[in-house]
């Protein structure tokens, strides 16, 4: 494995990807460096897990507001691990 490149990139969040890959498109060798794991705070922990968890909420207002739509619902729940682990597993199919 060479130790010699063109361009190492600090972090893997959106802009650091896609600097990759940029790099990578230009015919320069690139490396990244990244503390945990591939995709940064955004993909991991911020945007894309908290965008599946809003979404989870948006269902569930949806179905509590069934009637309104001219359906009937007769309970509209939450379970919270189960959206946390739906949550979780929207980021690690995306990364």
């Amino acid at each position: 494995m060479s130790t010699q490149y063109d361009l190492i990139v600090i972090g893997s969040g959106p802009g650091g990807y896609v600097s990759a890959i940029r790099a990578s498109q230009l015919g320069m060798k690139t490396a990244i460096v990244e503390r945990e794991s591939l995709g940064g705070i955004c993909l991991n922990w911020g945007c894309i897990p908290t965008k599946a968890l809003l979404r989870s909420a948006e269902v569930l207002h949806l179905a509590k507001h069934a009637k309104d739509f001219g359906l009937k619902i007769d309970k509209a729940d939450f379970d919270l691990d189960a959206v946390v682990k739906r949550s979780r597993g929207v980021a690690n199919q995306l990364s």
